[in-house]
């Protein structure tokens, strides 16, 4: 009987793996950064030296915000005349106007905050949940 059982386990444990496996292979990766990767083209000349990783789209920097944002809700988003900027958690997209459609520059939030801080400023936040305080001995207690 203990046999039985394991054999029920195992088999139990194969059809979740197999489940997970097909889900993984139709529907893609599962970050904004997948999503990105997966949807839109490479267009490695247009990278920002190996920190901004650029992909590029025939439509608007609204439209291709929709679509991302529709998928994968940002942290943060602010958008003015230049582009639209996306934060996630560990990741910016910053989608800008081109001649034919958009730029989509894939990047570490650790490189992007310094680049677009300038036009962000305050409007990226840190994180969603941010524990962060400031000032000195017993502040925010």
């Amino acid at each position: 009987m203990t046999y039985r059982r394991w054999f029920v386990v195992g088999v139990a444990f194969a059809v979740v793996g197999a489940l997970v496996a097909a889900f993984a292979i139709f529907y893609g990766n599962f970050s904004p950064r997948g999503y990105i990767e997966d949807r839109y083209t490479r267009a490695a000349s247009r990278d920002i030296g190996r920190d901004a990783i650029a992909y590029t789209s025939n439509r608007t920097p609204s439209q291709v915000a929709d679509d991302v944002t529709g998928a994968w809700k940002p942290a943060d988003q602010y958008v003015d005349g230049s582009g639209v900027y996306l934060r996630y958690d560990d990741d910016s997209l910053v989608i800008l106007p081109i001649a034919a459609g958009s730029v989509i520059l894939l990047e570490r939030m650790r490189t992007a905050y310094p680049r677009y801080h300038s036009t962000v400023g305050n409007h990226w936040g840190w994180g969603r949940g941010s524990t962060v305080r400031g000032g000195g001995p017993g502040s925010g207690k």
